[in-house]
């Protein structure tokens, strides 16, 4: 098993209580997250995904769960989640603050994750090097998202 922590930043064009509120959307999120092919709410903050993903060492499909917790609009949450697939499982939590940034949103996640299986065994660099890329992906199109929105 690999453990690491990870920092990730982003900011999104549009205010806090828009990215918020999109963060917290099943919808917003299936269509956002990188090759998501289910993602359903099971309960008040409670979500089951199944996830298809194409980075190298991370390749595979996933199924998992995630939940929100400690929401504190439009400021902050925390987001618990675990997965398991074919080339291991993750698991963790992700503390997710968003501050004003003119008329943008900068959003930081501060993660702590767990990883094992075969994944662990790539090494905890092209670990986080797909993780970065696969919210580098889902930032993106939650800019698009919110974008298309306001139009």
């Amino acid at each position: 098993m690999c453990e690491m922590k990870l920092t990730l930043t982003s900011v999104v064009p549009a205010d806090r209580a828009r990215v918020f509120a999109a963060l917290i959307d099943a919808d917003v999120l299936r269509r956002c997250i990188p090759g998501c092919e289910t993602f359903t709410a099971k309960g008040p903050d409670t979500y089951e995904a199944a996830l298809k993903i194409g980075v190298a060492g991370l390749k595979g499909t996933y199924s998992g769960k995630a939940a929100i917790r400690d929401k504190q609009p439009p400021d902050s949450l925390t987001l618990g989640f675990e997965g398991k697939g074919g080339p291991g499982f993750v698991r963790g939590s992700a503390a997710i603050t968003l501050s004003a940034d003119g008329d943008s949103t900068r959003i930081v996640c501060d993660a702590d994750v767990q990883v094992g299986g075969l994944i662990a065994a790539v090494g905890s660099r092209l670990v986080e090097a797909a993780a970065r890329k696969l919210a580098d992906d889902f930032f993106r199109q939650l800019s698009s998202e919110l974008s298309t929105q306001q139009q």
